[in-house]
């Protein structure tokens, strides 16, 4: 297992351990006569006679957020890709079932196996509202499809209110959009008070490439401006772009964020040559998200990477902040409550 991730899977697996996850079902209308009627990101209505009780969730963010609500007992089908990559081990924790490896993957975000998916007998399939072929087949054998796509914080609590209703847990779901708006709001309120000409200028590294990156439109947007950064290309109305060299010079960063990457550490780019003008490299201000997990900006968790950011850009008004705790915390108050308290 990578380094890297070791040491947050071990934190994991022990408070996973002690995590109670049943929640009681509220159903969002509080009677079982009444339908419940959710609409995805298509703008596509679904109307169901009572919470779904089979799902097949085929995108892991969406899958995170189910956990989250303490609904995981009616997934009957998850993406390939928790089984393949870093997140499982954190499922494992939460899921005997995933441990095992018994839950049917019959895909991921690229790839759906119809006849798979059809053989589950879903109420429901949550999927990326881009696997346009894929949601057209699915719907012409009369299954209901749930798509998503997130671009902005808004998105993401958008998402898990509406999963909320699909699952029967809509006051769990308010209960979780109240606690991140919050913990939003307490790291937030103390950047406000910076002029906007002494923000700090941040590039965000994705690990396709150091040349790649988010922009306006975007997660990656949303979390500068709340960590009380200013984005370098934040100007730019692309969700995602690829720069040259030339240009982040002319940019010419004060922080460098860099998504999680098995092959690379800040001191890789500190080190790199073509990077040792830039004045994040030369001021040694290069940081690394740790794994997914923790910091996923299509999840609710999107909360500790603001609070990294800030932390790492404005260390000074952070002083007190324990990232290591309020990891923790988090953790404990998105997935669940520890035994006795």
């Amino acid at each position: 297992m990578n380094k890297k991730i070791k040491s947050g899977i071990i934190f994991f697996l022990i408070m996973a351990t002690n995590l109670s996850l049943s929640y009681s079902p509220v159903l969002a209308s509080g009677k079982n006569d009444v339908p419940i009627t959710v609409t995805d990101f298509r703008g596509k209505t679904l109307t169901f006679s009572k919470p779904a009780q089979r799902i097949v969730c085929l995108i892991e963010s969406a899958l995170s957020g189910i956990y989250m609500l303490g609904a995981e007992k009616q997934v009957v089908g998850i993406s390939a890709n928790i089984y393949q990559g870093n997140v499982y081990p954190y499922y494992a924790a939460m899921d005997q079932r995933i441990k095992n490896k018994t839950v049917p993957a019959p895909g991921n975000w690229d790839f759906v196996n119809i006849e798979s998916v059809i053989a589950l007998k879903p109420d429901v399939v949550i999927i990326w509202s881009k696997q346009t072929e894929s949601i057209a087949a699915l719907e012409e054998r009369g299954l209901h499809v749930f798509g998503v796509f997130i671009e902005k914080k808004e998105d993401v609590y958008r998402e898990i209110i509406e999963l909320g209703k699909l699952t029967g847990k809509s006051q769990r779901a308010q209960e979780l959009v109240e606690y991140t708006k919050k913990e939003i709001e307490r790291f937030n309120k103390r950047v406000k008070a910076i002029p906007e000409e002494k923000r700090q200028r941040i590039y965000y590294m994705w690990a396709q490439g150091n040349l790649e990156t988010s922009c306006g439109r975007s997660t990656v947007q949303d979390l500068i401006h709340l960590a009380g950064g200013k984005n370098v290309c934040g100007l730019i109305d692309n969700e995602h772009m690829v720069v040259n060299m030339e240009q982040i010079m002319a940019w010419n960063p004060d922080v460098i964020v860099m998504w999680y990457n098995e092959k690379k550490n800040p001191s890789d780019i500190i080190n790199d040559e073509h990077w040792k003008l830039i004045r994040a490299v030369k001021e040694r201000r290069v940081h690394e998200f740790p794994e997914i997990f923790l910091c996923d900006l299509w999840t609710l968790k999107f909360t500790y990477a603001v609070k990294m950011v800030a932390k790492w850009t404005y260390p000074e008004l952070f002083r007190d902040i324990d990232l290591e705790r309020e990891k923790k915390t988090m953790l404990r108050m998105l997935y669940g409550k520890k035994t006795g308290n």
